[in-house]
């Protein structure tokens, strides 16, 4: 039987004291909010723990209570991960006080960082060593460590790094039942049977609590190079990408694709950017190198950087073989920021108007044109007056196709709920033809759930929901994320 909820409450509070129990309306609601306004829910309460012991007693409370827990680090989710649901019942357990870094290791290249830590502060921490945590996307100012690693974050530097499962060496997670998994290992080769840190990376907090992990440092670049680009085709841009990872040692850390729309509509958003080009180009690309060996990076007598140099004069060679239309190359760290700034506003100029019907989608990187053709195509015949707002990590294959659903009508729910799921299962459609994925670095959330129980394959599906019985018997832990029900 149930412990009612009062005493679960006195027992939380004098886990965590009644400071960090927050129980009034007011105090929840920016836990109980997603980042998107499109997921509100109502917890029990929002619990604050400072320690991964504390995570435990929260734990074996819940397990001893069966109370569901909902797991929340900076809350920047765009698909409903740490929605707590309506019912009042769930605990959301806050990572934002597990904010510290363990320990930083220059020489061994790795940084041991509570959940809670904010990305942007990893960054920081790791700048001062000489060293990079290469993980970065827009949310950097917010989201937390122990997200990032629950949806298997992506971002910009993928293309170079890779994605946080493979940044990660190590995690402590806190299980169901309260018993705390030490696989804090710094290790580079551990073949010691089954990886268990990969079951936990991606889980979305549905099979435990990660309180702390291992994570790789790289070689903070020396220089950048960093270029807007205006190309023909999407097939040109990856002809593009291959001969500059050939002529950099694969070194290029960015390669982000933003058509001719994106640009119109983020110019109309922000006015007082401006556009590298005299028009619109069909492709734009926000391309950048990273040089970590010094002669890469020392300065010419005239001040100019050979990274810089290289870059300018391999863009120069390509746009007299007719592969580049224009090229614009920073000149400085102001004029950097500026092309990035144009790239990570995506996100306001999505919202710009509503409804936004918004995908995550991947395909190898030689399919990423035919999915844009295709879509096109079966989005003219479902809904002929809606515009497509899209931008890309070119360099992985991960598209953000999002669109705006016949823009100036006003559709009414039941409508507009029809047209969603016939686009979103066009996409669907399309990504599984060319032997992509649905979801890409969004994680699943509530949002993917029907895309889940549609396209995933059904023998994946029932090792999943044996995992989760496995190690989450009570399903206590993020229930109703995932897996369809």
């Amino acid at each position: 039987m149930s412990v009612p909820a009062p005493s679960v409450i006195e027992a939380l509070q004098a886990i965590v004291g009644p400071r960090h129990v927050l129980l009034r309306d007011d105090e929840r609601e920016k836990y109980e909010t997603d980042a998107m306004d499109q997921y509100h829910g109502r917890a029990m309460a929002v619990v604050r723990p400072a320690s991964t012991s504390e995570v435990s007693a929260i734990m074996k409370l819940a397990h001893q209570t069966r109370t569901p827990v909902v797991p929340i680090g900076g809350n920047t989710g765009l698909n409903g991960g740490a929605w707590p649901g309506t019912g009042g019942s769930q605990i959301l357990l806050s990572l934002e006080r597990l904010n510290h870094i363990r320990a930083l290791k220059p020489e061994a290249r790795v940084l041991i960082a509570e959940a809670g830590c904010i990305l942007d502060h990893l960054h920081q921490a790791a700048h001062e060593h000489g060293m990079t945590f290469p993980l970065t996307f827009g949310a950097r100012g917010s989201c937390m460590l122990g997200g990032n690693l629950s949806t298997n974050a992506g971002g910009s530097n993928v293309v170079r790094y890779g994605n946080t499962r493979e940044l990660c060496l190590g995690l402590e997670v806190v299980l169901p039942n309260g018993d705390i998994l030490d696989l804090l290992s710094e290790l580079r080769k551990d073949n010691t049977g089954y990886d268990l840190k990969d079951l936990y990376i991606g889980a979305e907090g549905t099979l435990g609590v990660i309180t702390a992990a291992v994570m790789k440092l790289s070689p903070r670049p020396r220089a950048y190079a960093t270029a807007m680009v205006a190309l023909p085709d999407v097939a040109g841009a990856l002809t593009l990408l291959n001969r500059l990872q050939s002529a950099t040692s694969q070194s290029v850390e960015a390669f982000e694709y933003m058509p001719r729309n994106y640009m119109r509509r983020l110019l109309e958003r922000f006015p007082a950017m401006r556009n590298p080009f005299d028009s619109c180009p069909e492709v734009s690309l926000l391309l950048e190198i990273g040089a970590t060996a010094p002669h890469d990076a020392e300065p010419q007598a005239d001040g100019s950087l050979p990274v810089v140099n290289h870059l300018e004069q391999t863009l120069a060679e390509y746009h007299e073989a007719g592969v580049v239309l224009d090229a614009v190359v920073a000149q400085n760290e102001s004029q950097r920021r500026a092309m990035w700034a144009m790239r990570e506003a995506a996100y306001e100029v999505m919202i710009m108007k509503h409804p936004l019907i918004m995908t995550d989608v991947s395909v190898p990187l030689d399919s990423v044109q035919p999915f844009l053709e295709r879509m096109n195509k079966r989005l003219h015949q479902l809904a002929p007056e809606a515009e497509e707002v899209i931008v890309a990590h070119l360099g992985d294959g991960n598209v953000h196709y999002s669109l705006w659903p016949d823009p100036e009508q006003q559709l009414d729910s039941a409508r507009l709920a029809v047209r969603k799921t016939a686009i979103v299962e066009a996409v669907e459609d399309t990504v599984l033809e060319l032997g992509g994925s649905f979801s890409a670095e969004h994680g699943i959330g509530v949002y993917k759930k029907d895309s889940m129980a549609r396209r995933k394959n059904p023998l994946a599906l029932a090792l999943m929901r044996q995992i989760k019985q496995t190690l989450d018997p009570l399903n206590i832990m993020n229930p109703g994320k995932i897996l369809p029900d």
